[in-house]
Protein backbone atom coordinates (compact mmCIF):
# COMPACT_ATOMS: atom_id res chain seq x y z
CA UNK A 1 0.00 0.00 0.00
CA UNK A 2 1.00 3.48 -0.72
CA UNK A 3 -0.01 5.24 2.05
CA UNK A 4 1.83 4.38 4.94
CA UNK A 5 0.96 3.29 8.73
CA UNK A 6 1.48 7.10 10.16
CA UNK A 7 0.05 8.72 7.27
CA UNK A 8 -3.21 11.76 8.58
CA UNK A 9 -6.44 11.71 7.11
CA UNK A 10 -8.22 14.67 8.28
CA UNK A 11 -10.67 17.93 7.94
CA UNK A 12 -10.28 21.73 7.95
CA UNK A 13 -12.45 24.59 8.89
CA UNK A 14 -11.72 27.97 9.48
CA UNK A 15 -13.23 30.04 12.46
CA UNK A 16 -14.72 33.26 10.91
CA UNK A 17 -16.37 30.54 8.51
CA UNK A 18 -17.87 28.18 11.01
CA UNK A 19 -17.80 29.31 14.72
CA UNK A 20 -20.77 32.19 14.34
CA UNK A 21 -20.70 34.22 18.26
CA UNK A 22 -19.47 36.80 16.45
CA UNK A 23 -19.94 39.06 19.49
CA UNK A 24 -20.21 36.62 21.90
CA UNK A 25 -17.98 36.57 25.59
CA UNK A 26 -16.19 39.55 24.90
CA UNK A 27 -15.11 38.63 21.49
CA UNK A 28 -13.88 41.23 19.40
CA UNK A 29 -14.45 42.03 15.79
CA UNK A 30 -12.24 41.50 12.76
CA UNK A 31 -12.02 42.76 8.99
CA UNK A 32 -14.35 40.05 8.07
CA UNK A 33 -16.90 41.31 10.71
CA UNK A 34 -16.40 44.86 9.12
CA UNK A 35 -16.80 43.13 5.47
CA UNK A 36 -20.37 41.68 6.34
CA UNK A 37 -21.25 45.46 6.67
CA UNK A 38 -20.42 47.14 3.82
CA UNK A 39 -23.24 46.68 1.18
CA UNK A 40 -22.25 44.55 -1.77
CA UNK A 41 -19.41 42.76 -0.51
CA UNK A 42 -20.62 39.77 0.26
CA UNK A 43 -23.39 37.92 -1.82
CA UNK A 44 -26.64 38.10 -0.66
CA UNK A 45 -25.89 40.57 2.45
CA UNK A 46 -24.68 36.94 4.69
CA UNK A 47 -22.71 37.15 7.12
CA UNK A 48 -20.36 34.78 9.80
CA UNK A 49 -22.87 36.38 12.42
CA UNK A 50 -23.97 32.62 13.02
CA UNK A 51 -22.55 30.80 10.34
CA UNK A 52 -22.61 26.54 11.78
CA UNK A 53 -22.90 27.97 15.39
CA UNK A 54 -19.96 26.05 15.94
CA UNK A 55 -19.31 27.82 19.15
CA UNK A 56 -22.30 26.21 20.98
CA UNK A 57 -22.29 23.17 18.85
CA UNK A 58 -18.57 22.30 19.11
CA UNK A 59 -19.25 19.03 20.74
CA UNK A 60 -21.48 18.08 18.25
CA UNK A 61 -19.04 18.49 15.83
CA UNK A 62 -16.64 16.68 17.79
CA UNK A 63 -18.74 14.08 17.44
CA UNK A 64 -19.54 13.81 13.78
CA UNK A 65 -15.66 13.91 13.55
CA UNK A 66 -15.18 10.80 15.25
CA UNK A 67 -18.33 9.21 13.71
CA UNK A 68 -16.07 9.95 10.48
CA UNK A 69 -13.03 8.69 12.63
CA UNK A 70 -10.87 11.87 11.45
CA UNK A 71 -7.40 11.48 12.91
CA UNK A 72 -6.82 15.08 13.12
CA UNK A 73 -8.28 17.82 12.59
CA UNK A 74 -7.13 21.67 11.35
CA UNK A 75 -8.99 24.68 12.74
CA UNK A 76 -7.99 28.04 13.21
CA UNK A 77 -8.05 30.22 16.45
CA UNK A 78 -10.09 33.45 15.97
CA UNK A 79 -7.14 36.21 17.23
CA UNK A 80 -10.17 38.84 18.21
CA UNK A 81 -11.69 36.08 20.05
CA UNK A 82 -8.41 35.69 21.66
CA UNK A 83 -7.45 39.19 22.22
CA UNK A 84 -10.57 41.39 21.86
CA UNK A 85 -7.98 44.37 21.19
CA UNK A 86 -5.97 42.19 18.87
CA UNK A 87 -3.01 42.85 21.43
CA UNK A 88 -3.19 43.54 25.38
CA UNK A 89 -6.07 42.49 26.90
CA UNK A 90 -7.03 38.65 26.90
CA UNK A 91 -10.46 37.33 26.76
CA UNK A 92 -10.41 34.17 29.32
CA UNK A 93 -14.12 33.28 28.26
CA UNK A 94 -12.45 33.37 24.65
CA UNK A 95 -9.54 31.05 25.40
CA UNK A 96 -12.07 28.91 27.14
CA UNK A 97 -13.85 27.96 24.21
CA UNK A 98 -10.50 26.89 22.82
CA UNK A 99 -9.04 25.26 25.69
CA UNK A 100 -12.59 22.61 25.55
CA UNK A 101 -12.63 22.31 21.60
CA UNK A 102 -9.18 20.92 22.18
CA UNK A 103 -9.99 18.51 25.07
CA UNK A 104 -13.30 17.36 23.17
CA UNK A 105 -10.89 16.42 20.16
CA UNK A 106 -8.44 14.36 22.41
CA UNK A 107 -11.00 12.62 24.34
CA UNK A 108 -12.00 11.72 20.89
CA UNK A 109 -8.75 10.91 19.60
CA UNK A 110 -8.75 13.10 17.27
CA UNK A 111 -5.42 15.10 16.97
CA UNK A 112 -5.61 19.14 16.98
CA UNK A 113 -3.92 20.83 13.70
CA UNK A 114 -4.16 24.70 14.97
CA UNK A 115 -3.77 27.15 12.67
CA UNK A 116 -2.53 30.46 14.19
CA UNK A 117 -4.07 32.61 10.85
CA UNK A 118 -7.09 31.99 8.59
CA UNK A 119 -7.81 35.80 7.21
CA UNK A 120 -9.84 36.76 10.51
CA UNK A 121 -6.93 40.30 10.98
CA UNK A 122 -8.66 42.09 14.60
CA UNK A 123 -10.13 45.07 13.48
CA UNK A 124 -8.96 47.51 16.24
CA UNK A 125 -5.61 46.23 14.89
CA UNK A 126 -6.58 47.31 11.12
CA UNK A 127 -7.59 50.79 12.58
CA UNK A 128 -3.82 51.01 13.41
CA UNK A 129 -2.47 50.28 10.35
CA UNK A 130 -2.69 46.37 9.72
CA UNK A 131 -0.26 44.44 7.82
CA UNK A 132 1.15 47.71 6.85
CA UNK A 133 2.30 48.53 10.07
CA UNK A 134 6.02 47.14 10.84
CA UNK A 135 4.50 46.76 14.73
CA UNK A 136 1.98 43.64 13.19
CA UNK A 137 4.91 41.24 13.46
CA UNK A 138 5.16 41.65 16.68
CA UNK A 139 1.32 42.21 17.66
CA UNK A 140 1.18 38.82 15.48
CA UNK A 141 4.62 37.34 17.89
CA UNK A 142 2.34 38.09 21.01
CA UNK A 143 -0.70 36.32 19.72
CA UNK A 144 1.13 33.75 19.29
CA UNK A 145 3.13 33.38 22.52
CA UNK A 146 -0.63 33.79 24.45
CA UNK A 147 -2.03 30.35 22.38
CA UNK A 148 1.60 28.19 22.96
CA UNK A 149 1.82 29.46 26.19
CA UNK A 150 -2.13 27.81 26.66
CA UNK A 151 -2.60 25.27 24.69
CA UNK A 152 0.99 23.81 23.56
CA UNK A 153 0.42 21.13 26.39
CA UNK A 154 -1.67 19.84 24.16
CA UNK A 155 -1.41 20.85 20.84
CA UNK A 156 2.05 19.31 18.92
CA UNK A 157 0.64 20.79 15.05
CA UNK A 158 1.48 24.25 14.48
CA UNK A 159 0.43 26.31 11.27
CA UNK A 160 1.08 30.12 11.09
CA UNK A 161 -0.93 31.49 7.80
CA UNK A 162 -3.39 30.37 5.40
CA UNK A 163 -3.10 31.05 2.25
CA UNK A 164 -1.09 34.43 2.10
CA UNK A 165 -1.94 34.93 -1.77
CA UNK A 166 -5.71 35.53 -0.66
CA UNK A 167 -5.72 37.53 1.97
CA UNK A 168 -2.74 39.82 0.82
CA UNK A 169 -3.34 39.34 -2.95
CA UNK A 170 -7.11 39.50 -2.94
CA UNK A 171 -7.14 41.55 0.53
CA UNK A 172 -4.95 44.40 0.13
CA UNK A 173 -4.88 44.37 -4.17
CA UNK A 174 -7.86 43.71 -5.82
CA UNK A 175 -10.15 44.78 -2.89
CA UNK A 176 -12.31 41.58 -3.05
CA UNK A 177 -11.91 39.74 0.33
CA UNK A 178 -11.13 41.61 3.62
CA UNK A 179 -10.32 44.09 4.72
CA UNK A 180 -11.19 44.68 0.87
CA UNK A 181 -8.67 47.43 0.03
CA UNK A 182 -6.87 48.40 -3.14
CA UNK A 183 -3.49 49.56 -2.15
CA UNK A 184 -0.67 50.16 -4.70
CA UNK A 185 1.87 47.65 -5.55
CA UNK A 186 4.42 48.85 -3.03
CA UNK A 187 2.35 49.19 -0.56
CA UNK A 188 0.52 45.43 -1.53
CA UNK A 189 5.10 44.18 -1.35
CA UNK A 190 5.30 45.76 2.43
CA UNK A 191 1.75 44.39 3.89
CA UNK A 192 2.56 40.69 2.49
CA UNK A 193 6.79 41.81 3.67
CA UNK A 194 5.45 42.09 7.48
CA UNK A 195 3.06 38.84 7.23
CA UNK A 196 6.08 36.74 6.33
CA UNK A 197 8.18 38.39 9.06
CA UNK A 198 5.00 37.52 11.33
CA UNK A 199 5.40 33.78 9.99
CA UNK A 200 8.81 33.57 11.11
CA UNK A 201 8.31 35.54 14.28
CA UNK A 202 5.75 32.81 14.90
CA UNK A 203 7.84 30.29 14.56
CA UNK A 204 10.26 31.10 16.65
CA UNK A 205 7.63 31.80 19.06
CA UNK A 206 6.35 28.37 19.10
CA UNK A 207 9.58 26.30 18.90
CA UNK A 208 10.76 28.06 22.07
CA UNK A 209 8.05 27.85 23.98
CA UNK A 210 6.49 25.15 23.29
CA UNK A 211 5.82 22.73 26.19
CA UNK A 212 5.85 19.54 23.78
CA UNK A 213 8.09 19.47 20.85
CA UNK A 214 6.05 21.30 18.27
CA UNK A 215 5.86 19.97 14.72
CA UNK A 216 5.72 23.72 12.57
CA UNK A 217 3.97 24.60 8.79
CA UNK A 218 2.25 26.64 7.26
CA UNK A 219 -0.67 26.29 4.49
CA UNK A 220 -0.17 28.94 1.59
CA UNK A 221 -2.13 27.96 -1.51
CA UNK A 222 -0.68 25.34 -3.66
CA UNK A 223 -0.34 27.55 -7.16
CA UNK A 224 -0.22 24.70 -9.54
CA UNK A 225 0.85 24.06 -13.07
CA UNK A 226 1.21 20.59 -14.63
CA UNK A 227 1.96 19.18 -18.27
CA UNK A 228 -0.86 18.23 -20.86
CA UNK A 229 1.62 15.35 -21.91
CA UNK A 230 4.01 13.43 -19.34
CA UNK A 231 6.95 13.50 -21.27
CA UNK A 232 10.44 15.17 -19.95
CA UNK A 233 9.71 18.22 -22.13
CA UNK A 234 6.00 19.12 -21.11
CA UNK A 235 7.24 18.65 -17.25
CA UNK A 236 10.01 20.57 -17.57
CA UNK A 237 8.00 23.29 -19.00
CA UNK A 238 5.00 23.09 -16.40
CA UNK A 239 7.84 22.79 -13.82
CA UNK A 240 9.30 25.92 -14.93
CA UNK A 241 6.08 27.82 -15.39
CA UNK A 242 4.82 27.08 -11.61
CA UNK A 243 8.22 28.54 -10.22
CA UNK A 244 9.28 31.03 -12.57
CA UNK A 245 7.72 34.54 -13.77
CA UNK A 246 6.36 36.10 -16.83
CA UNK A 247 6.75 39.36 -17.91
CA UNK A 248 3.27 40.15 -17.48
CA UNK A 249 3.13 38.52 -13.76
CA UNK A 250 2.26 40.46 -10.83
CA UNK A 251 3.85 38.87 -7.18
CA UNK A 252 0.51 37.93 -5.76
CA UNK A 253 -0.87 34.54 -6.79
CA UNK A 254 2.62 32.62 -7.15
CA UNK A 255 4.57 30.57 -4.96
CA UNK A 256 8.01 31.42 -5.14
CA UNK A 257 7.00 35.32 -4.11
CA UNK A 258 5.51 33.86 -0.74
CA UNK A 259 7.82 30.58 -0.36
CA UNK A 260 11.03 31.08 -1.43
CA UNK A 261 11.67 33.73 1.77
CA UNK A 262 10.10 31.43 3.98
CA UNK A 263 12.35 28.53 3.04
CA UNK A 264 15.42 30.19 1.54
CA UNK A 265 15.28 33.39 3.16
CA UNK A 266 15.34 35.53 -0.06
CA UNK A 267 12.57 36.56 -2.38
CA UNK A 268 13.17 35.00 -6.12
CA UNK A 269 15.69 36.63 -8.43
CA UNK A 270 13.19 36.57 -11.46
CA UNK A 271 10.70 38.80 -9.61
CA UNK A 272 12.98 40.86 -7.56
CA UNK A 273 14.07 42.46 -11.29
CA UNK A 274 10.84 43.88 -11.71
CA UNK A 275 9.87 44.83 -7.78
CA UNK A 276 12.47 45.79 -6.26
CA UNK A 277 12.01 49.65 -7.11
CA UNK A 278 8.83 49.08 -5.14
CA UNK A 279 10.88 47.80 -2.07
CA UNK A 280 13.34 50.72 -0.78
CA UNK A 281 12.51 49.02 2.64
CA UNK A 282 14.19 45.93 2.11
CA UNK A 283 16.84 44.25 4.40
CA UNK A 284 18.51 40.96 5.24
CA UNK A 285 18.13 41.10 8.94
CA UNK A 286 14.45 41.32 7.89
CA UNK A 287 14.66 37.89 5.76
CA UNK A 288 16.49 36.29 8.60
CA UNK A 289 13.57 36.35 10.53
CA UNK A 290 11.10 34.93 7.83
CA UNK A 291 13.61 31.84 6.89
CA UNK A 292 12.98 29.89 9.96
CA UNK A 293 13.06 26.28 9.93
CA UNK A 294 9.88 24.21 9.05
CA UNK A 295 8.56 20.68 9.61
CA UNK A 296 6.52 20.66 6.51
CA UNK A 297 4.80 22.65 3.72
CA UNK A 298 1.34 22.96 3.54
CA UNK A 299 -0.19 22.92 0.59
CA UNK A 300 -4.15 23.82 -0.09
CA UNK A 301 -4.54 22.83 -3.46
CA UNK A 302 -7.90 22.40 -5.57
CA UNK A 303 -6.95 22.48 -9.44
CA UNK A 304 -4.03 23.41 -11.78
CA UNK A 305 -3.48 25.25 -15.01
CA UNK A 306 -2.59 22.48 -17.90
CA UNK A 307 0.77 23.49 -19.22
CA UNK A 308 1.72 22.90 -22.89
CA UNK A 309 4.53 24.20 -25.27
CA UNK A 310 4.04 26.70 -28.15
CA UNK A 311 6.02 26.29 -31.67
CA UNK A 312 8.97 27.38 -30.02
CA UNK A 313 8.67 25.39 -27.35
CA UNK A 314 7.99 27.76 -24.24
CA UNK A 315 5.93 27.21 -21.72
CA UNK A 316 2.23 28.33 -22.65
CA UNK A 317 -1.27 27.87 -20.79
CA UNK A 318 -3.30 24.90 -23.03
CA UNK A 319 -6.76 25.77 -23.30
CA UNK A 320 -9.33 23.12 -21.48
CA UNK A 321 -11.39 21.59 -24.02
CA UNK A 322 -15.42 22.49 -24.23
CA UNK A 323 -17.86 20.57 -21.90
CA UNK A 324 -14.61 19.82 -19.13
CA UNK A 325 -16.07 19.47 -15.69
CA UNK A 326 -16.28 22.00 -13.28
CA UNK A 327 -17.29 22.31 -9.61
CA UNK A 328 -19.82 24.93 -8.61
CA UNK A 329 -18.04 27.24 -8.08
CA UNK A 330 -16.86 27.32 -11.71
CA UNK A 331 -13.43 25.84 -10.56
CA UNK A 332 -11.75 23.19 -12.91
CA UNK A 333 -11.28 20.04 -11.71
CA UNK A 334 -7.81 18.71 -12.91
CA UNK A 335 -7.09 15.60 -10.38
CA UNK A 336 -3.45 15.75 -11.75
CA UNK A 337 -2.88 19.35 -10.14
CA UNK A 338 -2.96 17.10 -6.76
CA UNK A 339 0.01 15.10 -7.89
CA UNK A 340 1.91 17.37 -9.73
CA UNK A 341 1.61 20.11 -7.16
CA UNK A 342 3.09 17.84 -4.56
CA UNK A 343 6.06 17.01 -6.48
CA UNK A 344 7.17 20.29 -7.36
CA UNK A 345 6.78 21.61 -4.27
CA UNK A 346 8.42 19.23 -2.09
CA UNK A 347 11.59 19.38 -5.37
CA UNK A 348 12.16 22.71 -4.82
CA UNK A 349 11.75 23.16 -1.05
CA UNK A 350 12.78 19.77 0.03
CA UNK A 351 10.04 19.70 2.69
CA UNK A 352 7.59 17.03 3.54
CA UNK A 353 4.19 17.95 2.25
CA UNK A 354 0.68 18.08 3.74
CA UNK A 355 -2.14 18.66 1.69
CA UNK A 356 -3.85 20.91 4.04
CA UNK A 357 -7.26 21.49 2.00
CA UNK A 358 -8.44 20.19 -0.72
CA UNK A 359 -12.63 19.71 -1.74
CA UNK A 360 -15.61 20.40 -4.12
CA UNK A 361 -17.82 22.70 -3.96
CA UNK A 362 -21.21 21.20 -5.15
CA UNK A 363 -24.89 21.73 -5.31
CA UNK A 364 -26.14 19.63 -2.59
CA UNK A 365 -29.73 19.13 -0.57
CA UNK A 366 -31.28 17.66 1.65
CA UNK A 367 -33.61 14.94 0.14
CA UNK A 368 -36.99 13.72 0.47
CA UNK A 369 -35.95 10.38 2.78
CA UNK A 370 -33.81 12.69 4.80
CA UNK A 371 -30.30 11.65 3.68
CA UNK A 372 -27.73 14.17 1.82
CA UNK A 373 -26.14 12.57 -1.72
CA UNK A 374 -23.25 14.33 -3.16
CA UNK A 375 -21.73 11.01 -5.26
CA UNK A 376 -19.83 14.22 -7.83
CA UNK A 377 -17.73 14.87 -4.59
CA UNK A 378 -17.44 10.73 -4.16
CA UNK A 379 -15.97 10.69 -7.07
CA UNK A 380 -14.31 14.27 -7.35
CA UNK A 381 -12.37 12.99 -4.14
CA UNK A 382 -11.36 9.36 -5.45
CA UNK A 383 -9.86 10.62 -8.62
CA UNK A 384 -7.68 13.55 -6.21
CA UNK A 385 -6.99 11.15 -3.80
CA UNK A 386 -5.46 8.21 -6.55
CA UNK A 387 -3.28 10.96 -7.49
CA UNK A 388 -1.94 11.70 -4.46
CA UNK A 389 -1.42 7.88 -3.71
CA UNK A 390 0.61 8.09 -7.07
CA UNK A 391 2.68 10.88 -4.98
CA UNK A 392 3.47 8.00 -2.71
CA UNK A 393 4.37 5.68 -4.95
CA UNK A 394 7.01 7.78 -6.56
CA UNK A 395 8.50 8.20 -3.56
CA UNK A 396 6.86 12.41 -2.88
CA UNK A 397 7.02 12.38 0.67
CA UNK A 398 3.43 13.44 1.87
CA UNK A 399 2.71 12.88 5.40
CA UNK A 400 -1.26 13.86 5.57
CA UNK A 401 -4.76 14.93 3.56
CA UNK A 402 -7.10 17.09 5.03
CA UNK A 403 -10.41 17.43 3.45
CA UNK A 404 -12.31 21.01 2.83
CA UNK A 405 -14.13 20.98 4.65
CA UNK A 406 -15.66 19.33 7.54
CA UNK A 407 -18.83 21.19 6.94
CA UNK A 408 -20.66 23.77 4.81
CA UNK A 409 -19.88 27.04 6.21
CA UNK A 410 -19.69 30.78 5.10
CA UNK A 411 -17.75 30.86 2.11
CA UNK A 412 -16.52 34.36 2.53
CA UNK A 413 -17.41 36.79 -0.21
CA UNK A 414 -20.06 34.02 -2.02
CA UNK A 415 -21.43 33.56 1.40
CA UNK A 416 -23.30 30.35 1.88
CA UNK A 417 -23.76 29.93 -2.09
CA UNK A 418 -21.27 27.06 -2.01
CA UNK A 419 -20.94 23.57 -0.01
CA UNK A 420 -18.20 22.23 0.13
CA UNK A 421 -18.96 20.17 2.99
CA UNK A 422 -18.63 16.78 4.11
CA UNK A 423 -21.64 17.20 6.60
CA UNK A 424 -24.67 19.45 5.29
CA UNK A 425 -25.61 22.55 7.14
CA UNK A 426 -29.38 23.67 7.42
CA UNK A 427 -28.25 27.71 7.67
CA UNK A 428 -31.48 28.57 8.98
CA UNK A 429 -31.64 25.65 11.78
CA UNK A 430 -28.44 24.48 12.23
CA UNK A 431 -29.44 20.77 11.51
CA UNK A 432 -26.30 18.61 10.58
CA UNK A 433 -26.31 15.59 8.15
CA UNK A 434 -23.52 13.70 7.28
CA UNK A 435 -23.67 13.45 3.15
CA UNK A 436 -22.90 10.48 1.84
CA UNK A 437 -19.27 11.20 1.10
CA UNK A 438 -18.42 11.17 5.08
CA UNK A 439 -19.54 7.48 5.02
CA UNK A 440 -16.87 7.01 2.32
CA UNK A 441 -14.33 8.91 3.64
CA UNK A 442 -14.71 7.51 6.92
CA UNK A 443 -14.25 4.02 4.86
CA UNK A 444 -11.06 5.26 3.14
CA UNK A 445 -9.81 6.23 6.63
CA UNK A 446 -10.78 2.78 8.17
CA UNK A 447 -9.01 1.18 5.17
CA UNK A 448 -6.00 3.43 4.98
CA UNK A 449 -6.45 4.48 1.26
CA UNK A 450 -7.34 0.74 0.06
CA UNK A 451 -10.67 1.49 -0.58
CA UNK A 452 -9.26 3.87 -3.51
CA UNK A 453 -8.31 1.39 -5.69
CA UNK A 454 -11.47 -0.98 -5.27
CA UNK A 455 -13.76 1.86 -6.96
CA UNK A 456 -14.77 1.36 -10.05
CA UNK A 457 -17.84 4.15 -10.83
CA UNK A 458 -16.08 7.28 -10.07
Amino acid sequence: MAFSGDFVWGAATSSYQIEGGWDADDKGENVWDMQCKWPGKVHGGHTGNVACNHYEHYREDVQLMKQMQLQAYRFSVSWARVMPEGTGRLSEKGIDFYDRLIDELLAAEIEPWLTLFHWDYPLALFRRGGWLNRDSVQWFADYTRVLVDRFSDRVTHWMTLNEPQCFIGSGHYHGNDAPGIKLPIGEVLLALHHALMSHGEAVRVIREHAKIKPTVGWAPVGVVKFPVVEDAAHIDAARHAMFYWYEDDLPLWTNTWYSDPVVFGRYPADGLKRFEKHMPWLNEDDMKVMCQPLDFYGANIYNGEPIGLDAENKPVSHKRHEGAPVTSFRWAIEPASLYWGAKFLQERYKLPIVITENGLSNADLVDVDGQVEDPQRIAFLTRYLRELERCLDDDVDVRGYFQWSLMDNFEWTYGYSQRFGLVHVDFETGARTPKSSADWYRKVIESNGALLSQLTRC
